[in-house]
């Protein structure tokens, strides 16, 4: 949910490097390139391996966590969600391994505890609402939003990278606006709710926009302009705080980092390394336009909401709304015009291979709301869903899971 308990990641920070910052962004001399930092959080569903329903099993599991793991693994809103944050990095084989390894951890924790780890946007098994983790901040949540909260969890990925100059980082999210519709789409891993499919790839962002300050990022003018726009939401109870300021991308409110977080956590390390470098390489790409004085394209905010809408509907499988040029497109069309744009940075990042690589396998075998509805296909079992995502989370499905 990223409702502000977890502490963000701090991508302007690496392990054993003395980042130099060039122009008011994060880029690092890195191997003869300037390079941007990126982490990685991502938000987990515990589940009752005999039902598949959500399980309030949060304590249970974070007590077998293994020790040198425990700075990286945190509460969520709900006792049925668990969170993990990745270390900044600027290699995308560190970010995996890391991710790697706190999956592993994790659901080997789950399973000591009793429960299964899932990654899952929202809770696909009928069952009892969890409830919320005891936190003086999520009741004052409940007492203002009401009935906005109820649901088994949802969990997402939130991707931060490392822009610390906020004047900088606010023209970086007006660039980012038109493109994230389309990474919302590849996402889209949340199909199955209460035991039917919702006709949704993404039900989980259905849930996820009851809460009032869930939307597209507006055009933003200044840094104050956004700062601005904060205290006034705060001023009308909107908000309790920054934290619950849960724009498709922010400024991190507590690290100088843009984060995004449009998407469902992915249900394989394959698919979340995919985003996290195309995300960069949007950034990167923007620093670039901003250099050189390119503008973004001012898109109207009913156009992105409908965007976001149909992402959320189709996924990949289906069309998209071009935010920029109008109209409907195959999904995939509009990805690969993505990648094509923000190709020189992924160059420049070593990262064009790996996502070639990684975009073949996402189209040959769909994204997450794909895959369940496959497994599903073979039995029409819920349990036959579970089973898949289980395996994809711990990385034991093969490629492409």
């Amino acid at each position: 949910m990223g409702s502000g308990l977890a502490a963000p990641v701090d991508p302007t920070m690496h392990a054993g490097t003395d980042p130099t910052v060039h122009a008011g962004t994060d880029r690092t001399e890195h191997a003869g390139t300037d390079q941007l930092t990126v982490g990685v959080e991502e938000e987990f569903l515990l589940v009752d391996p005999a039902t598949g329903a959500a399980a309030p099993a949060v304590e249970a599991v974070m007590a077998e966590v293994p020790e040198d793991l425990r700075g990286q693994v945190q509460h969520e809103f709900q006792t049925s969600q668990i969170e993990i944050g990745t270390p900044p990095g600027l290699e995308l084989s560190a970010l995996r391994h890391s991710l790697g390894l706190l999956r592993t951890g994790l659901a080997d924790a789950a399973e000591v505890a009793g429960v299964r780890l899932v990654a899952v946007g929202t809770g696909p098994a009928e069952g009892p609402i969890p409830p919320v983790v005891d936190n003086p901040r999520f009741h004052r949540m409940i007492e203002r939003f009401g009935l906005v909260v109820p649901s088994p969890g949802v969990n997402g990925m939130h991707i931060h990278v490392g822009v610390p100059d906020p004047e900088i980082a606010v023209q970086v999210l007006n660039h980012l606006r038109p493109a994230l519709p389309i990474l919302h789409a590849a996402t889209a891993n949340s199909p199955f709710y209460e035991g039917r499919d919702t006709g949704y790839a993404s039900w989980r962002s259905v849930l996820w926009e009851r809460w009032p300050s869930v939307a597209p990022t507006p055009w933003l003018e200044s840094f104050r302009h956004y700062e601005g726009f904060v205290e006034e939401l705060i001023g009308t109870g909107m908000l309790l705080d920054e934290g619950m300021l849960y724009w498709y991308a922010r400024l991190s409110s507590r690290y100088p980092t843009v984060e995004i977080r449009i998407g469902d956590v992915c249900p394989s390390l394959d698919d979340t390394i995919l985003i996290a470098s195309l995300v960069r390489a949007l950034v990167d790409t923007a620093l670039t336009d901003i250099s050189i004085g390119l503008p973004a394209p001012r898109v109207p905010h009913h156009m992105l909401a409908a965007a976001h809408w149909r992402a959320a509907h189709d996924g990949l499988e289906g069309m998209a709304v071009d935010p920029v040029g109008g109209g409907l497109v195959p999904a995939w069309q509009l990805m690969h015009r993505l990648v094509q744009r923000i190709r020189p940075a992924l160059e420049r990042h070593g990262d064009l291979p790996l996502v070639t690589t990684l975009l073949s396998r996402l189209q040959a075998h769909g994204t997450g709301a794909a895959r369940q509805r496959a497994a599903y296909a073979r039995r029409r079992e819920i349990s036959d869903v579970l089973d898949d995502l289980v395996q994809r989370t711990r990385g034991s499905a093969g490629h492409g899971g």
